[in-house]
């Protein structure tokens, strides 16, 4: 049987605490997280009117050592574990 998807932030910022990241939020309940290296940040933005006119929850800009930065964004339909398993893969 398969379980419910969670569409709150909470496996994406379990997964972020048990990386050591920095999370921040904010009045509003958005949250905004960046890795301990400073070289990728996670947005969680429930409650910001620019990223709802885009149909956007999630943002994820990352940094490369080596190349240009790059940036994925999700919708509002996309489960939390699916943007945790993304921030967990190892190619980011």
């Amino acid at each position: 049987m398969l379980a419910l998807l969670d569409h709150c932030a909470g496996p994406v910022l379990d997964l972020l605490d048990s990386l050591g990241w920095a999370v921040v939020d904010t009045p509003e309940a958005n949250i905004h997280a960046t890795s301990p290296d400073g070289r990728v940040y996670v947005g969680w933005l429930p409650e910001d009117p620019a990223a709802w006119k885009r149909d956007i929850v999630w943002h994820v800009r990352v940094q490369p050592a080596d190349g240009a930065p790059w940036v994925q964004e999700f919708g509002p339909d996309t489960p939390s574990e699916a943007i945790a398993g993304f921030i967990a893969s190892p190619g980011r």
